[in-house]
C-alpha cells in the first residue's frame, strides 16, 4: 500500500501527517513486518507504547477537570473503561481505522482486521504516532474527537452488561441471561447472534464476532428498549 493510499485514512481524522513513515507505521502489524522483511522496530509495537501513556496522561486530565465531584477511585474506573480494548476498537472502528491496517496474509486469513486487539492496539499506535509528529495538542486534540466525545453514550455501551444487570436486580424484574441463537461463518469469520432474556421476556438482540461482543450489544439494545418491557 503507498503513502498516497493513506490519505484516506488522514482525511477521515482530520490531520496530515508531515512524516508519512510514522503513520505507515503506525498501521503495520508484526506479520506483515515480518512478512516484507521489514526492520522489526518499524511495526507498531513501540508507538504503541507511547500512545497508551499518551492516552492515559489526556484521559485522566479530561476526567479531572470534568468530573470535579468525582472521588479517585471512580476517576480511575471510569478511565479504564474508556481505555480498554473493546472500548477503544468501537472508536476506531467509528472512522474505518481497521481498513488501513497492514498484516500479513495469514493473519488476515484467520479475520485479524476484527480482532479487537489488534484495532485498539493500532488505535494507541496511531495516538502515538501524531504526538510524535505534531506533539502533545495534535494528540490530544485526535483523543477528544474520536475518544473523548459523545463519552456518556459510549460509556453506556461499554458498560452495557453491567448497567442492564444493575437495572434487572433494581427492578426485581426477573433473572437475566443470554441465549445463543445463531453462530454462522468460517471458523476465521464467525459471526454470533445474541438474544438477551429477562425471566421468559426477550430484551433486546445483538450479533458480533464474539460472544462477548453480541451480548454486549444485545445489553445495550436492551437498555435503550427499557420503557418496553
Amino acid at each position: 500500500m503507498t503513502d498516497e493510499a493513506f490519505s484516506g485514512l488522514e482525511e477521515k481524522i482530520a490531520y496530515r501527517f508531515r512524516d508519512k513513515k510514522l503513520l505507515r507505521q503506525a498501521l503495520t502489524h508484526s506479520s506483515y513486518a515480518n512478512e516484507m522483511k521489514i526492520n522489526k522496530f518499524e511495526n507498531y509495537e513501540r508507538l504503541e507504547f507511547l500512545g497508551d501513556a499518551v492516552l492515559e496522561l489526556v484521559s485522566s486530565d479530561f476526567l479531572f477537570r470534568d468530573r470535579r465531584e468525582t472521588a479517585e477511585g471512580e476517576l480511575t474506573k471510569l478511565r479504564a473503561s474508556m481505555v480498554c480494548e473493546p472500548a477503544l476498537a468501537y472508536c476506531a472502528r467509528e472512522f474505518g481505522l481497521e481498513q488501513f491496517i497492514l498484516l500479513g496474509r495469514g493473519e488476515e486469513a484467520t479475520g485479524g482486521r476484527d480482532r479487537d486487539s489488534i484495532v485498539s492496539d493500532v488505535m494507541e499506535a496511531l495516538i502515538g504516532a501524531i504526538y510524535l509528529d505534531g506533539g502533545l495538542e495534535d494528540a490530544s486534540a485526535f483523543i477528544h474527537q474520536f475518544i473523548l466525545s459523545d463519552l456518556e453514550n459510549k460509556q453506556l455501551f461499554y458498560d452495557a452488561k453491567t448497567i442492564l444487570q444493575e437495572l434487572v436486580q433494581q427492578e426485581n424484574a426477573g433473572v437475566l441471561h443470554y441465549e445463543l441463537v445463531k453462530e454462522e461463518g468460517p471458523q476465521h469469520d464467525k459471526i454470533f447472534e445474541v438474544e438477551a432474556y429477562v425471566g421468559e421476556k426477550k430484551v433486546g438482540e445483538g450479533s458480533g464476532h464474539s460472544k462477548k461482543a453480541a451480548q454486549q450489544q444485545a445489553a445495550y439494545r436492551a437498555i435503550l428498549a427499557r420503557r418496553e418491557w
